[in-house]
């Protein structure tokens, strides 16, 4: 019953928002945009660029999903009936997006999804359907380069001495594509770069600090000194294992294990002027928001999303690369 009520209260809430922000007396076209929720670091980056951008140009009517999918389901439904001309989508979940896509073909609104990569099936049903992002297998890359650049450099980081370094994972939400990718592809480069590896264990934090302040703090108690990495998904994670392990002592007097993340947050880029976070992958927050507010203007428009400068993939993908954020160059970022 308390559910139903809070997702009653929700729902009324996203539809005065609407109303009262939804008016086209301003003659600029309507686009609707819909954040999977917007107390994420990463994606309040997104959400203030595409806000900075439709100033004066179109009437933007942003939405928080509260991190549920039906609720999104329904602000859908919403931005068609207010008669939007576009739609951005940072999906709650990746395996609706087939739904969202019919509901905007029958209604003929065109969809850009964004952070949150589509299945190719899904993309494939319709031409008015594109996708803003970075390949996450690229962020995994450049985390698992920064790992093994830095234990070539430093023998003593192999503890116990076998020649083997022995991690712990942090995993952002269970079969998100950048999860499962930078999870892959940061082992993979560990590997290529002729380093043997080895699993401690690994589990989810959804992406959340105080998730992985407890996460670690148990990885601690279990494994102690035999960690010697630890791999996260996101800063978010990496500044929660930051976090934890100071508790037990490290990041003073010469105690350091190093954290890798991926997103170049302003507190990550804090942590690597501190010394606690060792890098970072720049997930860049404000090119993907400038893309997607770009492409989802152009359609909102009636013009030819090429026309904006970025380059389109396939006839539906904007690619915006990843980049590597270290000690030596975090300024460059800030």
């Amino acid at each position: 019953m308390k559910k139903c009520i809070l997702l009653f209260l929700v729902l009324a809430l996203f539809n005065a928002a609407v109303f009262a922000g939804g008016g086209s007396d301003s003659g600029f076209p309507a686009i609707g945009a819909a954040i999977y929720k917007f107390d994420d670091t990463f994606m309040s980056y997104m959400r203030n660029t595409i806000e900075q951008l439709a100033k004066g140009k179109a009437n933007l009517i942003m939405v928080d999903s509260q991190n549920a999918q039906p609720v999104q389901n329904d602000q859908v439904d919403q931005f068609i009936t207010r008669g939007t001309k576009a739609i951005a989508i940072n999906p709650v979940d990746r395996t609706a997006a087939g739904t969202i896509i019919n509901k905007a073909r029958l209604a003929n609104v065109p969809v850009v999804f964004f952070n949150r990569e589509p299945f190719p099936e899904d993309m494939r049903r319709w031409d008015k359907v594109y996708y803003v992002g970075a390949k996450a297998e690229e962020s995994g890359t450049m985390q698992g380069e920064i790992v093994a650049e830095w234990w070539k450099a430093n023998p003593s980081a192999d503890k116990n001495n076998d020649g083997i370094l022995q991690y712990i994972m942090l995993k952002g939400e269970p079969g998100h594509q950048d999860a499962e990718l930078r999870t892959e592809y940061s082992i993979k480069a560990v590997r290529d770069a002729g380093i043997k590896v080895q699993l401690l264990a690994e589990d989810t934090a959804m992406w959340d600090r105080p998730r992985a302040v407890e996460k670690m703090d148990a990885f601690w108690a279990r494994f102690g000194d035999r960690i010697e990495v630890v791999f996260c998904n996101n800063d978010d994670m990496a500044l929660g294992a930051i976090e934890s392990l100071r508790k037990v002592g490290f990041f003073t007097g010469g105690r350091y294990l190093p954290v890798v993340g991926v997103d170049a947050t302003a507190p990550a880029l804090q942590a690597l002027a501190e010394g606690t976070l060792l890098g970072t992958v720049l997930n860049d927050a404000k090119n993907q928001g400038k893309a997607t507010f770009d492409i989802a203007y152009a359609l909102a428009t009636g013009a030819d999303p090429a026309s904006t400068g970025w380059k389109i993939t396939s006839g539906k993908y904007i690619w915006v690369p990843y980049q590597k954020v270290t000690r030596q160059n975090y300024r460059n970022f800030q």
